[in-house]
């Protein structure tokens, strides 16, 4: 049993205006991952943590092999992370850009004297504040119980404690389900439940009849809900945050007299761990059973082409990677802000940008447009786009029908 009886979360249990909670971020450069991927790692790590409502004050990043099995990183580094809270007691948590397993997390908060969160539990913690709907809520819970069940043994003393803030909600907010067999009761009914949730969406868009499907695919905090705003002229929540909605949104649109339905979906993001997607399947059925994916880039990113190699990769993983795409540069007035200067002519920012264009068709392949969801730049060409794309899709599933488009 621990002796740490520190008392994290205190003023919010007692009523008092809750304060923004205080983090260090922590990642690790070792064989398989450089300094600068690391940097772009926790530059993403830092959006992450400000989703979750606290605020970043200190990096730290240690080269390593390979993470230390004990403490992840090394003990100089762990003794260099502990002086400087001791310095500055305000700071409520560090955040490991990197999965830990429950004995790690049990050493290093023994030693830290404050919470522990890694990425995952992170991802999970903002996935519980944004879950709306029942399936949304029964994902969520079943990603935190299959994150927690091999993790039980290191974890048991850390989750006795119960707290609030980052990293706290869900399971063991309300109870302690520590036991494995208790947690593995759990996630058997919550996929139950989610199986039965599943058939009824599955009822559902069988109902829907033989409309082609539109999906908008992309990295998290691209502009998809932004851009189905533009596409369908509806009100779909979106916000500058990672992870804004995990819901898939569907809108019946026509263009032209031409009708098809329009899904927005959870955005991926790097590093995303197994069980996460594994959960959100049900909810990604919404891509699988698409006839047409709208690849959204945020081309203003400095890590744009990573980010569409995610979102390839976990396309794939999903087994949806032959599809019909069309790719999506968005955000081209932010490209500007940060790439133009008041010195060049318009004939110099023209021809950058056709660079640009060139050098993106030339990797990615001719079927692409550049818009801002934002201020409606170059919408009309993607609707004109994507109305020919499912025209031909209609021809291509009915080709004996006669239909008026």
């Amino acid at each position: 049993m621990s002796n740490n009886n520190w008392t994290l979360g205190e003023k919010a249990r007692i009523g008092a205006k809750k304060e923004e909670e205080r983090a260090i971020l922590v990642g690790l450069v070792t064989r398989a991952q450089s300094e600068g991927q690391v940097d772009e790692y926790l530059d993403e790590l830092e959006f992450l943590v400000l989703t979750a409502g606290a605020r970043t004050v200190k990096r730290f990043v240690q080269k390593l092999p390979h993470p230390d099995p004990r403490t992840f990183i090394g003990s100089g580094k762990l003794e260099e992370i502990r002086q400087y809270i001791e310095a500055h007691p305000e700071v409520d948590l560090v955040v490991f850009d990197d999965d830990l397993s429950g004995k790690q997390v049990a050493l290093i908060e023994k030693a830290l004297k404050r919470k522990i969160v890694d990425r995952s539990t992170l991802i999970l913690d903002i996935f519980a504040r944004r879950a709306q709907t029942a399936q949304a809520k029964a994902q969520v819970e079943l990603a935190q119980m299959q994150y927690l069940l091999p993790r039980l043994r290191g974890l048991w003393t850390h989750l006795e404690r119960q707290r609030g803030g980052i990293g706290m909600r869900g399971p063991g907010e309300k109870e302690i389900e520590t036991d494995r067999r208790i947690v593995r009761d759990k996630i058997a009914m919550l996929k139950k439940r989610l199986q039965k949730i599943d058939q009824q969406n599955t009822t559902r868009r069988k109902q829907r009849g033989a409309l082609i499907r539109v999906a908008l695919v992309g990295y998290t905090n691209v502009g998809k809900s932004t851009l189905m705003n533009r596409l369908s002229k509806s009100e779909v929540f979106a916000e500058n945050k990672l992870f804004a909605t995990l819901d898939t949104t569907v809108r019946k649109v026509a263009y032209e007299g031409v009708p098809f339905l329009l899904s927005d979906t959870v955005g991926f993001i790097r590093k995303l761990p197994h069980h996460l997607i594994e959960s959100f399947k049900s909810t990604l059925d919404e891509v699988r059973e698409s006839d047409i994916l709208l690849h959204v880039v945020d081309v203003a990113h400095p890590a744009f082409e990573e980010h569409i190699a995610t979102v390839r990769e976990t396309l794939s993983e999903l087994g949806v990677g032959e599809k019909p795409v069309l790719m999506v540069f968005n955000k081209m007035d932010l490209y500007r802000q940060r790439h133009f200067d008041e010195l060049l002519t318009p004939q110099e920012q023209a021809e950058i940008e056709r660079e640009l264009h060139e050098g993106l068709s030339r990797r990615y392949g001719q079927n692409n447009v550049f818009v801002s969801a934002v201020t409606g730049e170059h919408i009309d060409e993607l609707r004109g786009r994507v109305l020919d794309m499912v025209k031909q899709q209609y021809h291509v599933r009915y080709p004996y029908r006669a239909q008026r488009w």
